[in-house]
């Protein structure tokens, strides 16, 4: 088991000892190495952070425990384990990432991490060739500062740096969040074909419904501090019960709701994309 959460409990003193809130509540998960494509989605203030933030140990829980790679983490800090080799197996790309570049150029930004986790310098120089391509960065731009790029380029340059020591677990805060489409699309592209090729697990907030709909394996939903939902996106919206969590029903599915109830059909939930439905589509009008 990757990550696995046990009646966690997480709260925020204020500045009065008894201000107190709740950000996490009796939270129990289990979460897989490897193999899973997973969405926490949830309104603003449903715990998400506070959720994913326990997830390399950035935040300790103040109850129950939690369990990293067998490492067990608890309210009593003396006697969890070092966080180095945590956090070299589970990467966490913050949301706005590109804030955090701080090299002279964007080489530098990349290899940060890989040296501090002990690479050699053959396996930095393989690593980050490997990332330029797998994220589309052009070699050229490893002299320049990252603070010349373009904000998409700011972008990938600090996924690059996440990628580089090759994680076995991606944590993701919104990676989309402020892109154009077309940057947001490659770089949703290269985060599901590192789940499928290389079999990692990914684990991701997001607020756009439709890029859930696309990609996760298994949805998790937040509410009031609370896990209210942990199970395939299909089986989320076929009830009224996503409505309870006030999320909006991705672009997809109404537009099948407005087909199957105009037209008759019975197109199912397991279309989870517009060009899923027009192919779909195709092939009924093909078929008669």
């Amino acid at each position: 088991m990757g990550i696995s959460f046990k009646e966690v409990g997480h709260k925020y003193r204020g500045v009065k000892r008894k201000d107190i809130t709740i950000a996490l509540d009796n939270i129990n998960l289990d979460i897989n190495e490897c193999d899973e494509f997973i969405t926490v989605i949830g309104k603003t203030g449903s715990g998400k952070s506070t959720l994913i933030s326990h997830m390399n140990g950035l935040l300790l829980p103040t109850e129950g425990k939690v369990v990293l790679f067998d490492k067990e983490f608890t309210r009593k800090k003396n006697r969890n384990p070092k966080l180095k080799p945590i956090r070299k197996r589970i990467g966490f790309v913050f949301q706005f990432p590109e804030y955090q570049l701080f090299e002279e150029n964007v080489y530098k930004d990349i290899i940060f991490a890989p040296k501090n986790f002990g690479f050699t310098p053959d396996e930095i120089k393989d690593s980050v060739l490997n990332v330029c391509e797998l994220l589309n960065i052009d070699t050229e731009l490893l002299k320049k500062s990252p603070f010349n790029l373009s904000g998409g380029q700011m972008r990938k340059v600090a996924i690059a740096g996440i990628l580089a020591y090759n994680p076995d677990i991606l944590i993701l805060d919104e990676p989309t969040r402020g892109l154009d489409p077309k940057t947001a699309h490659e770089i949703m592209e290269v985060f599901y074909n590192i789940h499928k090729k290389m079999h990692k697990t990914i684990i991701m907030i997001t607020h756009d419904m439709n890029i859930m709909y696309k990609y996760a394996t298994r949805t998790l939903v937040m509410k009031d501090a609370r896990l209210v939902y942990d199970g395939s996106k299909e089986e989320l919206f076929k009830t009224n019960s996503y409505k309870d969590y006030h999320l909006e029903k991705p672009e997809v599915l109404s537009m099948i709701d407005h087909l199957n109830q105009r037209l008759g059909l019975n197109i199912p939930y397991t279309v989870h994309t517009k060009e899923e439905l027009l192919s779909y589509l195709m092939e009924v009008r093909v078929n008669g």
